[in-house]
């Protein structure tokens, strides 16, 4: 997939975002809500089955926040933080605009 200036900047303020923010998931985290102005902005949805695939063409089936390279939770969790979203909590069926492929 190339690189385009959008995913550059949408990826260089996930990075950005997480400066000063521990990579343990914090029982206090806030969960972040589909109407959350950033969750809107990257089509965040708690559910990946739900996204509208017109909106999102890069969306594809199998993606989810738990197979994301920035998702922090873990494995098996049912969410975990994301810098993407200042540590929010995001769901691990969960999917946004920012997906990266986990390596």
């Amino acid at each position: 997939m190339p690189l385009t200036r959008r995913r550059f900047m949408i990826l260089a303020a996930s990075v950005a975002s997480t400066t000063g923010l521990s990579t343990e998931s914090r029982a206090d985290a806030p969960v972040l809500s589909e109407s959350d102005p950033t969750a809107q902005a990257l089509g965040y949805k708690t559910d990946a089955t739900k996204v509208d695939k017109t909106r999102f063409p890069r969306y594809e089936a199998g993606q989810t926040c738990a197979n994301c390279q920035l998702y922090q939770g873990k494995a098996g969790s049912a969410n975990g933080p994301c810098p993407t979203y200042g540590g929010k909590l995001v769901e691990a069926k969960g999917w946004c605009n920012a997906y990266v492929k986990k390596a």
